[in-house]
């Protein structure tokens, strides 16, 4: 576990909660400092707090999601309902407002770390709709879905963050690539073409009007 926040009691205090579950945990005072840890090494969840000097919370996680998909919980002393969206849009797993319950604490983090195990699942199954990253192969109830690679790369992209809002420029940098330069509406025509060929299930594929794209897959 990664604990980032410049408080250095309230550090401490996660660190006794989380070490009492058993986690190994590494601190950091500032984002700057997370991110060079995050590069260094490998970590199952992060807590970061969000109100931090210099780069704060959501800069960090905005740039730690270039490189790294580990499960995030936001700490904050903020609860307005746009300052939740823009954390979970940028990749964020939960959202702890402050003053919180250590307790509670550890078991949103049992919780998230439960949902990420589910991810690495090798098949993605939603009703009729399943996708196996491994093979790279998608089948529409039952019928194999042959989908050009990078369709594929962002239906499993999307699909593996279930209800999570990706902007066209993640997605891009993201399934595309940092150094790809094309223009983000690659993103929509790539979308249009998948939503096609995913037929029954197109309206998994949520437009979420001046933000982006997410999957929310509401079929029985």
């Amino acid at each position: 576990m990664l604990i980032v926040d410049d408080d250095l009691h309230l550090r401490k205090l996660v660190l006794t909660y989380a070490q009492m579950e058993q986690f190994q945990c590494r601190e950091a005072e500032s984002g700057a400092q997370a991110l060079e840890l995050l590069r260094e090494a490998d970590f199952d969840i992060i807590i970061l707090d969000v109100m931090m000097p210099g780069i704060d919370g959501f800069e960090t996680l905005a740039e730690l999601r270039k490189f790294s998909q580990a499960p995030v919980i936001l700490l904050t002393a903020r609860g307005e309902e746009y300052d939740k969206l823009l954390g979970f849009n940028l990749g964020a797993d939960d959202y702890v407002p402050k003053p919180f319950s250590p307790k509670e604490l550890m078991a949103r983090v049992g919780a998230v770390l439960k949902r990420a195990g589910n991810k690495r699942l090798s098949e993605l199954v939603f009703g009729g709709l399943c996708i196996e990253p491994e093979t790279r192969t998608v089948r529409v109830d039952g019928k194999a879905v042959s989908l050009p690679p990078k369709e594929f790369d962002l239906l499993v992209k999307l699909a593996e963050n279930e209800r999570i809002v990706f902007s066209r420029e993640q997605l891009l940098d993201q399934v595309w690539g940092f150094d790809y330069f094309g223009d983000a509406r690659t993103v929509d025509t790539h979308i249009k073409s998948l939503r096609e060929h995913l037929g029954p299930y197109r309206r998994a594929i949520e437009t979420v009007w001046g933000v982006g794209y997410k999957f929310d897959c509401k079929q029985e």
